[in-house]
């Protein structure tokens, strides 16, 4: 769980919007997604370890993956939601 103080102040770093934890649905959407092979980040890469939580982008479009407690605030980290079931 990341820190409710940090929270506050974490942003996007592409576009500097505000980031809110994602729910228990779309995390079960997501690990179904790395566990199928499936998922891929900006970078194209395949995303293998499954998450802990992540941090969904104002808009919708993209999510950071949480990986010990850690929020993997990186733009080719990102996971582009648009390619889920």
């Amino acid at each position: 769980m990341v820190d409710p103080e940090l929270l506050k102040i974490l942003v996007c770093p592409e576009n500097k919007t505000p980031v809110m934890p994602a729910d228990e649905a779309l995390m079960a959407r997501v690990n179904a997604a790395i566990e199928a092979g499936t998922l891929k980040n900006r970078a194209g890469e395949t995303i293998s370890e499954k998450a802990d939580g992540g941090l969904v982008r104002q808009d919708g479009a993209y999510m950071y993956l949480i990986r010990d407690d850690i929020p993997i605030m990186l733009i080719d980290e990102a996971v582009p939601l648009n390619q889920l079931p």
